[in-house]
């Protein structure tokens, strides 16, 4: 049950922070918005930082 529950709360708290930096990103004038939908909230409700990161980095990669 603590598994699940550390789970769902990575996803809410990744939603969230996909959320501010897509703002502050598009603040500074890049396009490299992480949408928000399932895969990305269950890539970092289960990897939790460094899935964050992989979505990001995946996202400079289409960017290049």
């Amino acid at each position: 049950m603590e598994k699940l529950l550390n789970c769902v709360m990575r996803g809410i708290l990744g939603t969230i922070a996909i959320y501010f930096i897509n703002a502050a990103l598009e603040k500074m004038g890049i396009s490299l918005g992480v949408g928000i939908n399932a895969v990305t909230v269950l890539t970092s409700g289960i990897l939790g930082f460094p899935g964050l990161a992989a979505l990001y980095g995946i996202g400079l990669y289409k960017l290049l």
